[in-house]
């Protein structure tokens, strides 16, 4: 046993020979030999079966005696514990590691363990879902809608939302089919990686923690501005409020995945509440039973087309067309479920329900709001085009635009204190997602490799705290200078989230590739397969291409801006550096088909799933109101 593990990973460490480098742990032996075992600190999350590291020793110590014939080595995680059965199978394969069984063992044998690279699978199904909607609804509902409407009139922004939600769909059911099949901490970075090209993934992850760590403090901004409603600049300085929830994030998401999955879930929860709430209030006003009692949903007058640029058909081709890349920013976020699946329970049920019901829930929000909104403010509203140059704050919602045509009093300050929520949620998400990606470009070898390590709790805390620091460029903000420039620089936000929608499709046609070509059926040997697959994949690729290409025509078409020019695109050149320059350094070359790895980190997958069908199957079968909570969360 002793020659069979140094064959598997030699490397001296004092008086121990370690695989991986951990601490030792508690002393067991095979036959003549005296070892010891230790697992990866972080390693272990509750009973969820997770790999083990093996640490062997020389001491003094006696090693206790076990069976010759089996080489039956056991060290205590907590509730869970670790065998080997056939050392022969770690010579064959160096890589190997071990898994956990179910036997029950004291608690405490293993201690001293050193610091870990694995996340803590501590979120849920209704956590996934609500973190993607904490992330992807927020300002762009509640106040971006409003200068669609007035750039493309009712019937435009119905089409542009419907369309890119179709869009976003086509992208969530590749995510989910992949994410499904092998649900990894490395996110859609490491499928790229792993189907596509390691520079894909490489110029793809960064792209993507770019976005967050450029969109995280613009939301810590908006919210510095929200609170301006109750405190003008004059008697707080808004770097007093940003220095508050830069503080409450960071908090929030150092405390564990359980605390931050939690404290998003019912966040989220009263975010989606507002909603429902602002949606039924349209519905009413839209039917007449406002104060005026005026069916303000049957007007006509202004037609459904606003003009933009240009006059007539062509005018409103150009408004419609605008308009896809302010839908394209609402959506943007959709797809971070993608990056959670590390830290899911079950991932193989959770990630595709989360997938399913997250988009639909954020379709019916976005596609019912603003055929609402069409339906009860006219475009050409002069109080519409007024709260479109408001900042952000309830002022600026066309919710309230509406409330204020059908002659209710205004409640400015319960919207305001919604959107304060809502801005604080989506920051939240946006960090988490900010360190989640480092961490995974981390361990994946692309990104300094202290940055893979985590605490107990499993959280990243390098990653965390590397991400946290580009929260500072909020107080850019705190003179107006200053914030001008930082608005040309959130304009970077859309690219980037349209070159990873761009990305993950690519990858999704890839591993479509890969999966035929090693004789799998999708339908059959796939837990989830994405629905009219191929074609959906390639119309939305096709369509993410024309939105990125044409993103910033107006720049052009309504007199050249080269600062809005440079915004609009600079991202594509970026992401194009990172990606050819990654391939020429490290001489990558596109992954064939046929030698795509679609077996690394499945097994654990596989006991990760039936460990959980035995837990749901000992627990007894919901029923009643409780399986509706199931489905609905």
């Amino acid at each position: 046993m002793i020659s069979a593990l140094r064959d598997v990973y030699r490397t001296y460490h004092g008086d121990s020979y370690l695989l991986g480098g951990v601490s030792p742990g508690r002393f067991f032996g095979s036959t003549g030999d005296r070892m010891l075992i230790a697992p990866a600190g972080s390693g272990i999350y509750g009973r969820s079966p997770v790999w083990a590291h093996v640490a062997m020793s020389l001491c003094e110590r006696p090693a206790p005696q076990c069976d010759p014939e089996s080489n039956i080595l056991v060290a205590s995680m907590a509730s869970t514990a670790i065998e080997l059965n056939n050392h022969n199978d770690l010579k064959k394969t160096p890589s190997a590691l071990v898994r956990p069984s179910s036997r029950d063992v004291e608690e405490g044998d293993v201690k001293n363990l050193g610091p870990s690279e694995n996340l803590h699978r501590g979120l849920k199904a209704r956590h996934i879902t609500m973190i993607a909607i904490g992330g992807a609804v927020g300002t762009g509902l509640i106040i971006g809608t409003g200068s669609a409407l007035t750039r493309a009139g009712p019937a435009g922004v119905l089409i542009t939302y419907s369309i890119v939600g179709l869009i976003v769909y086509a992208v969530m059911c590749a995510l989910g089919e992949m994410a499904s099949y092998l649900p990894l901490p490395h996110g859609f970075a490491g499928y790229a990686s792993r189907f596509v090209d390691p520079a894909l993934g490489f110029a793809l992850g960064y792209n993507y923690w770019f976005k967050y760590i450029i969109v995280t403090p613009n939301q810590l901004t908006a919210a510095a501005l929200v609170l301006q409603f109750w405190c003008p600049r004059d008697k707080v300085n808004p770097g007093v409020w940003i220095a508050i929830f830069m503080v409450l994030i960071i908090c929030i998401n150092y405390f564990g995945i359980k605390f931050f999955g939690e404290f998003e879930f019912w966040l989220s929860s009263i975010k989606v509440v507002v909603i429902i709430a602002l949606i039924l209030l349209c519905l009413i006003l839209a039917c007449g039973a406002g104060p005026s009692h005026d069916k303000s949903g049957y007007y006509w007058r202004q037609g459904a087309f606003n003009e933009y640029i240009a006059e007539g058909a062509k005018g409103r081709f150009l408004a419609v067309w605008s308009c896809f890349i302010t839908a394209t920013f609402a959506y943007l976020g959709t797809e971070l479920v993608g990056v959670t699946v590390g830290e899911a329970k079950n991932p193989r049920r959770t990630v595709p329900k989360a997938i399913r019901l997250t988009f639909f829930r954020i379709l019916v929000f976005y596609v019912l709001s603003v055929l609402l909104l069409g339906l009860i403010v006219p475009y050409n509203s002069k109080d519409l085009i007024t709260a479109n140059k408001a900042s952000t704050s309830a002022a600026a919602s066309p919710f309230v635009v509406a409330i204020r045509l059908a002659g209710i009093p205004v409640l400015p300050g319960f919207l305001n204190a919604c959107i304060l929520i809502f801005v604080i949620s989506a920051a939240n998400s946006d960090l988490y997602i900010a360190s989640r990606t480092i961490f995974a470009l981390a361990k994946d070898g692309k990104a300094p490799a202290f940055l893979a390590r985590t605490d107990k709790r499993g959280v990243p805390i390098y990653a965390l705290g590397v991400s946290s620091l580009f929260c500072l460029l909020a107080f850019l903000n705190v003179s107006n200078s200053s914030a001008t420039v930082f608005k040309y620089f959130v304009n970077l936000v859309t690219i980037f989230g349209i070159l990873t929608w761009i990305s993950i499709l690519v990858t999704h046609l890839f591993f479509m590739k890969a999966v035929k070509a090693q004789g799998l059926d999708r339908h059959r040997d796939l837990p989830y397969a994405a629905p009219f697959a191929p074609y959906s994949t390639w119309a939305a690729l096709i369509f993410c291409c024309l939105i990125c290409i044409f993103k910033g025509f107006d720049t052009i078409a309504g007199g050249f801006n080269k600062t809005s020019f440079i915004t609009s695109y600079i991202g594509i050149p970026v992401f194009l550096i990172f990606l050819f320059g990654y391939k020429i350094a490290m001489k990558s070359k596109r992954v064939r088909a046929e030698e795509a790895d679609l077996v690394s980190g499945k097994a654990e997958v596989d006991q990760d799933e039936q460990d959980y069908l035995d837990e749901q199957e000992a627990a007894g079968e919901k029923k009643g109101f409780y399986r509706f909570l199931s489905w609905l969360f």
